[in-house]
């Protein structure tokens, strides 16, 4: 930090397994990528080349490198799995993480219908290769699912071998755990967080009144997902109370 602020709430230190800022990459160029890791490094801890984009991004191999370089991780979004397993080409996908030196891949299904018997073993398969990442809910706006069967799919994908569960709600951020307002189901989340440890999910909540409302429910270090680049300095001073939205909350601690 530039300057001394007393009575700030603790964050977590990078690497770090909870508080992370997932960002989600929608096709930035190298520059790009480039200038987002000399501002948003220190707040930044793994990016996702949204849905199936690194399909025809330009000059990925030099992309995944500059963020390698800076000690970013990355991964596919899960619709680029979608799309392999849809046209029965899990093999191949699996080559694809290996030909990109891959560290994590997101198993979804919020595009396509697979049962979750199947689900579950593809996160086996793959978390004997690689970290998994696996994504619950739909991108059907139509779909709700009760919030019994939330903690069941969660509870069994992370049995199955999920290192963290992505709470869906697309780069929008209007399905899923949200009403198409994007106000958040908020005794969805409740009911949830009643036996899935928060640690092991992560929240998606590209809005920034999403955002505020995870930070004042579950504090500074919860875990939040598909954050657009430019809105990681932005978030960083919602989780430490330096922006109006969270301001007052973290004053008396």
């Amino acid at each position: 930090m530039n300057y001394e602020l007393n009575n700030l709430p603790d964050r977590t230190s990078k690497p770090r397994t909870n508080g992370l800022t997932m960002v989600m990459d929608k096709g930035l160029s190298c520059r790009q990528a480039e200038d987002f890791i000399e501002v948003a490094l220190p707040h930044s801890d793994i990016i996702k080349l949204g849905w199936a984009t690194s399909f025809v991004t330009p000059k990925l191999d030099e992309k995944l490198k500059i963020y390698k370089d800076a000690g970013l991780p990355t991964y596919f979004g899960g619709t680029l799995f979608e799309a392999f397993i849809v046209r029965n080409q899990f093999d191949d996908y699996r080559r694809i993480l290996d030909r990109y030196k891959m560290e994590y891949a997101e198993v979804s299904d919020g595009s396509i219908t697979i049962e979750h018997d199947v689900k579950c073993e593809y996160i086996r398969k793959l978390s004997k290769q690689i970290t998994v990442i696996s994504e619950v809910g739909s991108k059907d706006v139509q779909k709700i699912f009760a919030p019994y069967k939330w903690i069941k799919l969660m509870n069994a994908e992370i049995e199955a071998g999920a290192w963290k569960v992505i709470a869906e709600a697309r780069e929008s951020g209007n399905v899923g755990i949200y009403r198409d307002s994007g106000e958040v189901r908020q005794g969805l989340v409740d009911e949830i967080l009643t036996q899935i440890p928060q640690e092991t999910i992560i929240w998606e909540a590209p809005q920034k009144a999403q955002q505020t409302w995870f930070i004042k429910l579950l504090g500074p270090n919860v875990n939040l997902g598909n954050i657009a680049p430019a809105d990681i300095i932005p978030l960083e001073t919602l989780r430490l109370g330096l922006r109006s939205d969270t301001f007052d909350h973290f004053l008396s601690l």
